[in-house]
């Protein structure tokens, strides 16, 4: 590590809601919620009466019943992110982007020319405002994942400096739900042996931390408990998996509705493979249920691939094995990702398909949808159903 708070973690504050407070004056100070059957982003108003992403939109509107709903703008939100990453870049060679709304940055080399890490920060922050029109929260520390920390308690709207003498007295009291890797199910874990702070994970020796919870999590939380993060900011690091999603809603659904959601969600994840020059051999099919419980669930074919045919028929065998799941506990958001990503150099994985293979199939398809707009054409299962949105992305 540095021997000086030179990382930064820049984070976007309520990022949907924001712009479109931004882009109308009226929303202003107001509850925003973005969506309508899910919520996918809620203003700070909105989340002090207890509203949250990916609740669903009529518990959203009961808990807040004066927030004001309005449709998402993708194509605002790309356009407001890359206006934000060029004053990041200006700021310094090294970013490393998390997602459209958040990255580190390395300061290290710039006290000469641009100042302390806290003078730096604060200038990005005031040219954010006054360039995009956004607020943006910083934290400053030695390690990327203390930095992290540190903008998310200082949200919203705000700058913090974790100093290297002060690392270990700013972490420890906090809950252990701000270490990485910790979720709902490891959360429980700890809480059930009386676990509540990252001093009580601190203190347990490394070995009884992987006995609770597996090698892998175990030395991560052990290691961070202890602020013991080596990892440095990534210029130009390749995404390890591409996926996208979809939210159903609280209406039950029927096996036919399901099954276009999953065509239309892989078709998504396949063009945006084909078009980052990625194929993959893990199609991971992520559930979230009425009862707000997850599965997922996996499957590795034998050639990587970015044929729509070949991911689809793997999403719809992990996608039979979850139904008698989904008909007990309902569903309302499904996801499809393709990970063991590599570069698009070898012979691919494809069916036959009306006397031409996949891939030619799906190529004419981008073609079209790049000349005449991604809404010019669609596949027929998804004629006249909602096939959601693609939710931008950074560039792979």
């Amino acid at each position: 590590m540095s021997g000086t708070a030179s990382i930064l973690h820049a984070d976007l504050d309520a990022f949907y809601a924001s712009v479109e407070q931004r882009d109308d004056a009226s929303l202003r100070g107001k509850p925003v919620i973005v969506g309508g059957g899910v919520v996918l982003a809620a203003s700070y108003e909105a989340k002090a009466c207890g509203v949250r992403t990916a609740m669903g939109g009529r518990t959203a509107r009961r808990l807040c019943p004066q927030a004001i709903v309005v449709s998402p703008r993708m194509s605002a939100y790309s356009e407001a992110s890359k206006a934000v990453f060029e004053v990041f870049e200006d700021t310094t060679p090294l970013v490393e982007g998390i997602s459209i709304d958040e990255a580190f940055l390395d300061v290290s080399g710039l006290r000469r020319v641009s100042g302390e890490p806290v003078e730096i920060a604060a200038r990005l922050r005031e040219r954010v405002r006054a360039d995009v029109g956004l607020a943006i929260t910083v934290g400053i520390a030695r390690t990327k994942f203390l930095a992290k920390v540190a903008s998310r308690v200082a949200k919203p709207d705000g700058l913090l400096v974790v100093p290297p003498d002060g690392e270990l007295d700013f972490l420890h009291p906090l809950p252990v739900e701000q270490l990485w890797g910790v979720g709902p199910v490891t959360a429980g874990k700890l809480h059930a042996r009386g676990i509540g702070t990252v001093r009580e994970v601190a203190m347990l020796p490394e070995v009884a931390l992987v006995s609770m919870l597996g090698q892998a999590s175990g030395r991560q939380l052990h290691a961070l408990a202890h602020n013991r993060d080596p990892r440095r900011v990534e210029v130009g690091r390749r995404r390890r998996s591409i996926g996208s999603q979809h939210a159903l809603g609280w209406s039950r659904r029927t096996a036919a509705e399901i099954d276009a959601f999953v065509v239309a969600v892989v078709d998504r994840v396949t063009r945006r493979m084909r078009a980052a020059h990625r194929v993959g051999r893990t199609v991971v099919l992520r559930l979230r249920f009425d009862d707000f419980t997850r599965a997922t669930r996996s499957h590795t074919v034998a050639q990587a691939t970015a044929d729509t045919r070949v991911v689809l028929t793997a999403a719809r065998a992990l996608l039979d094995e979850a139904r008698p799941t989904i008909t007990e506990r309902g569903l309302t958001c499904i996801g499809v990702a393709v990970t063991n990503l590599a570069d698009d150099a070898a012979i691919q994985l494809a069916l036959p398909f009306g006397g031409r293979d996949d891939r030619s199939v799906d190529l004419a398809l981008d073609q079209v949808r790049d000349r005449f707009g991604t809404s010019s054409v669609t596949r027929a299962v998804l004629i006249g159903r909602d096939s959601g949105f693609q939710v931008p992305m950074l560039p792979d």
